[in-house]
């Protein structure tokens, strides 16, 4: 059967290298001769010529194993040009129409992979990111035994820490805007989305000052119960990361919030 595959290919790009005519083959009623073009075509790294063959083949071989290999192969070819979009679109087709292909798993992991090189810095828009996220999600649900299955918990990590650490900046941004209110609330709702975050010493840091600062900006009526924050926030941190590295600077806001609830008797 390959040795077929091989001479009806060779035979076909014969004839079109001296006709130079793709167009020929193109408008010809022969779906076989294309299919076995569009193939050498594909294992030859010609992705467009391969594209445009599988595309006029998609709808003739739909539901068979020639219409199992189009699909599959389509999907490739975008990926393989770096276009992961239309690429996780096409490995996601072949999944819902190919469920019980031996090739479904790694068209659900490589839909899912697509995603997640769509993901962009942690600074802008994450849709990606979250549909990233939730197509992984799903392939080691399903797959729990897949050789990807490490691979898909490494790329979730990576894409959670991508969340993770555009909420803190988020956090960041609020202090820096001087919206004390918002950053302590947007502080205290990400160690609760976060309980493990890597940035727990830093938050607790950061809420050290914003706490001060809050306070040092409040109405009299409020200063007490936000400095005995700021305090209560310093100690948290001594206690927990004892040699950290902001220890220094927290114990003079520490001290600085003590002399300021003195006078407030």
């Amino acid at each position: 059967m390959k040795n077929r595959r091989l001479i009806l290919a060779l035979l076909a790009l014969v004839t079109l290298a001296s006709c130079n005519d793709f167009n020929r083959l193109v408008k010809s009623t022969d779906n076989e001769m294309k299919y076995e073009v569009a193939m050498d075509y594909y294992d030859r790294g010609d992705y467009n010529h391969a594209l445009q063959l599988f595309d006029l083949l998609q709808a003739s071989f739909r539901n068979t194993p020639k219409g199992e290999a189009i699909t599959y192969r389509t999907a490739f070819c975008y990926y393989l040009q770096d276009d992961y979009d239309i690429a996780s679109y096409y490995f996601n087709k072949f999944v819902q129409t190919y469920p019980f292909s031996k090739q479904a798993e790694k068209a659900a992991y490589m839909s899912a992979y697509c995603n997640y090189m769509l993901s962009p810095e942690s600074g802008l828009d994450q849709t990606n990111t979250v549909d990233a996220i939730k197509q992984l999600k799903n392939f080691v649900e399903r797959y729990p035994n897949s050789d990807s299955l490490d691979r898909a918990n490494h790329l979730l990590t990576d894409l959670n820490n991508k969340l993770e650490q555009k909420d803190y900046n988020m956090c960041r941004l609020f202090y820096r805007m001087e919206n004390y209110s918002a950053a302590i609330t947007s502080f205290e709702n990400m160690l609760k989305k976060y309980p493990n975050t890597t940035h727990r010493e830093e938050i607790l840091y950061d809420m050290a000052k914003t706490y001060y600062d809050f306070a040092e900006n409040s109405v009299t009526e409020k200063q007490r119960e936000r400095y005995e924050s700021c305090v209560e926030q310093c100690n948290t941190l001594s206690y927990l990361y004892p040699n950290s590295k902001y220890l220094s600077e927290t114990k003079g806001i520490a001290e600085k919030a003590r002399k300021k609830l003195e006078n407030l008797r």
